[in-house]
């Protein structure tokens, strides 16, 4: 990648625009997650060490250009500040003459955050306009968010128009782990998907199938799409109508291309998920079941290909780990490929809000090649897509 932030960027003194992704999950103001803000404390270090002036910009939530109280990003400079033992400089009303004055009180290596820039109705318009007006808070701009990169905002694409713009220490991380996986990988690859709609993931399992990707495994609720399209009864389960052909065309482009695909073959049921569920085989559903989780016949078959693999992608939970009853699926996964990457130092990627929810919970989060903390972007961008922020950077080079 070109224009990256490195250790031989000089910008010593320079007013550093830092586009993040601080949208963590805040229940009461309290904040519950803080992978987010984990992973980008090495950026915002190595900019105070080339004693910088760091602005940064981010979100949380969708106020949809509106000021909502419950949306601020006062307690993420709570946060930050406790991550970096500084103060942070939290500026309420980013587009004002009042905040220009403050960055020019600013001395080197000082950290001020925005408020939230999804109040201003030009971030999600991608207003160029507004986008001049955030360009000349800085001298430069660096983006490291690439859970962001996939929208087209106006902090995010059109600013790059109108300054010097640069990626992040983690954006950089990011794009070059999900490059290796398509690009140099070693087999045999395997990919684990799940999640609840395949039609979401269709054009992934398309594109990683065509990537001539060994085995790729299906599970989750959109798993209960081929459990029916097969002839099986999934009762009351999650499913999305009208997926016959999707399920038919990933069977038949597999075949093509030597790539197994795998679904449940037995499952964890229960009539009010509630209570501990019962395992079934797929021939013994029933019209009041409900499947939410995997079952352990199928977990040994996860657990046999991910030991014969040397590459693997996982990307949605294997059912409803937020209980106790029905996680262990999702939780046998996630061991098993911390084991083998551990062991054998397989390359393993870890993608999605859900599936880093997951691994967080089961405490595994730090035993894989790469963690992604990126959904949309992250999906998009095994789908093929180029994301409007990597784009925007890669054409305005100044």
């Amino acid at each position: 990648m070109t224009n990256q932030l490195t250790k031989d960027l000089n910008i010593t003194g320079k007013k550093i625009l830092l586009r993040l992704d601080l949208n963590v999950p805040v229940f009461e103001g309290a904040i519950s997650e803080t992978s987010r803000i984990e992973k980008i404390i090495p950026t915002i270090k190595m900019l105070k060490n080339k004693k910088t002036k760091i602005i940064i910009i981010s979100h949380i939530g969708r106020p949809k250009g509106k000021w909502i109280k419950e949306l601020t990003l006062k307690n993420v400079a709570i946060k930050l500040s406790n991550f970096l033992d500084q103060k942070i400089i939290f500026h309420s009303e980013p587009i004002s003459p009042s905040t220009k004055n403050q960055i020019n009180l600013m001395k080197d290596g000082d950290v001020m955050l925005l408020e939230n820039i999804r109040f201003y109705e030009g971030e999600e318009n991608n207003d160029n306009d507004f986008a001049k007006k955030i360009s000349e808070l800085g001298d430069i701009y660096i983006n490291d968010a690439f859970s962001c990169s996939h929208r087209a905002h106006a902090s995010i694409e059109a600013i790059t128009k109108f300054i010097p713009s640069y990626f992040g220490l983690q954006i950089s991380e990011e794009i070059n782990a999900l490059k290796k996986l398509t690009s140099e990988i070693k087999v045999p690859v395997s990919c684990i998907i799940g999640g609840s709609k395949i039609s979401t993931k269709i054009n992934i399992i398309s594109n990683l199938i065509k990537k001539k990707i060994n085995n790729i495994i299906i599970v989750g609720g959109m798993a209960n799409n081929i459990i029916k399209e097969n002839g099986f009864n999934i009762g009351k389960s999650i499913y999305e109508k009208n997926t016959k052909e999707i399920v038919k065309n990933i069977f038949e482009d597999a075949k093509k291309l030597n790539c197994k695909v795998l679904y449940p073959v037995d499952v964890v049921t229960s009539k009010d998920m509630k209570n501990p569920g019962k395992i079934k085989n797929l021939q013994e559903l029933n019209n009041e079941d409900i499947i939410l989780d995997i079952g352990p016949k199928t977990i040994q078959v996860i657990n046999n290909v991910i030991n014969a693999s040397n590459t693997i992608l996982w990307n949605g939970p294997a059912g409803y780990f937020e209980s106790s009853y029905f996680e262990n699926g999702t939780k046998q996964i996630a061991k098993s490929i911390s084991i083998k990457t551990k062991k054998d130092k397989i390359f393993s990627i870890i993608g999605g809000g859900d599936t880093v929810a997951a691994i967080n919970k089961f405490g595994l989060s730090k035993n894989y090649t790469f963690v992604s903390t990126a959904g949309g972007a992250f999906l998009e961008f095994l789908e093929g897509k180029k994301l409007p922020g990597i784009k925007a950077i890669e054409i305005n080079t100044k």
